[in-house]
């Protein structure tokens, strides 16, 4: 196991999946209300596991049939992390939103609870952009050693997802507050841009 390319793995999964989306929208959600937040966390997580372990394991094997792909893809992934740094940096300038939870999402049936969750998670195209495509570009520069970086990424989609779910309760009062939304988008912004320089340099 090699600790700094797991530790590496951790915290650009993290980086990538902190963005506020409709899916951490419905995990806190589900957190504040105390319903079947072991299944949606587990449903996320795993999910992420999934998709995480394909980008990390085919994403070479594709590269080695088709050699263009892999520098196509780099470049591609750096140009949307600086775009998406940049759009999370004039977010936290210009807006006064706060993070709540939509109620409209509300349910009680545990299926039909996991059927919304994996219909937010699965037919989300950014996921598939954050798992599969960004990550697994990202795994190819550590060949000896992608399982430390993929079972590092995969912790870090379980650590957030159960945070979230768990600890919903005393996140809410932090991101109801705007000053707490906008500094998180500015570190979102500051990632972003540090996964875009690790691509690049890494060519």
């Amino acid at each position: 196991m090699d600790l700094a390319v797991f530790f590496t793995g951790m915290m650009m999964s993290m980086s990538l999946i902190v963005a506020i989306g409709a899916q951490n929208a419905f995990v806190l959600r589900q957190g504040l209300r105390g319903e079947h937040v072991l299944a949606v966390c587990l449903a996320c997580a795993v999910s992420d596991a999934i998709l995480i372990t394909v980008g990390v394991t085919s994403f070479q094997t594709v590269s080695g049939w088709l050699p263009w792909l892999e520098p196509v893809m780099r470049y591609a992934g750096a140009a949307f992390l600086v775009w998406y740094g940049v759009k999370s940096l004039l977010s936290a300038l210009r807006s006064n939103e706060a993070l709540t939870a939509d109620s409209s999402l509300a349910m009680t049936d545990i299926y039909r609870t996991l059927v919304a969750c994996l219909a937010i998670t699965w037919l989300n195209p950014h996921v598939y952009l954050d798992t599969v495509v960004l990550l697994g570009t990202i795994s190819t520069q550590f060949a000896d050693s992608r399982g430390s970086f993929a079972v590092g990424a995969i912790l870090g989609s379980f650590v957030f997802f159960f945070a979230l779910g768990y600890g919903a309760i005393g996140l809410r009062p932090v991101f109801e507050r705007p000053a707490a939304w906008r500094i998180m988008e500015i570190l979102i912004a500051m990632v972003m841009w540090l996964i875009a320089f690790k691509l690049l340099v890494g060519t």
